[in-house]
């Protein structure tokens, strides 16, 4: 299997898999001889395999913090301003919203965020960084932007940043509201 990525003039990227079964198209879908797709070259199984890797990797470098990997993820939505309402937090997170409320508590024992009262509409809770959640965060980036590099350590830098570039382009038109 060859897999090639093209960056069009309009700055939008193609993935194409071009399959090698036999150098005479199509005898491959007939041969007998030929080699059966592997598990590896499936897209489900691929992204499952690289999705582990990094949540193992992850959960080492965020022990400390209450959640794992899942309070990381609201600790850094609260330092960078995201976490305007808890609901919608649990939504973008995936995040069960009673899990939520109990990951909050746990986040806020630890002193790391604290939730008030949206004063537009008080059935809602904003989820704010502490300072020392926001030094907490800081702290952790680095490490987490390891476990990311060595995961990642087997592509050609120029491979990494367009994988990147896809894989958040596609995490964010997945996750987005659709009309």
């Amino acid at each position: 299997m060859v897999c090639n990525i093209y960056r069009l003039p309009n700055r939008r990227y193609v993935y194409t898999k071009v399959l090698l079964v036999n150098s005479q198209r199509g005898k491959g879908a007939t041969d007998p001889a030929a080699e059966p797709p592997r598990l590896e070259d499936d897209f489900g199984f691929a992204i499952g395999v690289v999705f582990r890797a990094y949540a193992k990797a992850v959960e080492a470098a965020v022990a400390d913090i209450p959640g794992g990997p899942r309070g990381y993820f609201v600790l850094m939505a609260a330092v960078q301003g995201h976490a305007n309402s808890q609901r919608s937090l649990a939504n973008r997170l995936g995040i069960d919203r009673t899990i939520m409320t109990y990951l909050l508590d746990d986040l806020e024992k630890a002193g790391l965020v604290e939730r008030r009262p949206d004063p537009s509409d008080r059935r809602n809770r904003h989820i704010l960084p502490t300072e020392h959640g926001t030094r907490r965060w800081q702290e952790l980036s680095g490490p987490v932007g390891q476990a990311e590099q060595q995961l990642l350590e087997n592509l050609p830098d120029e491979a990494r940043a367009t994988f990147r570039t896809l894989l958040c382009t596609l995490a964010h038109h997945v996750s987005s509201p659709t009309t």
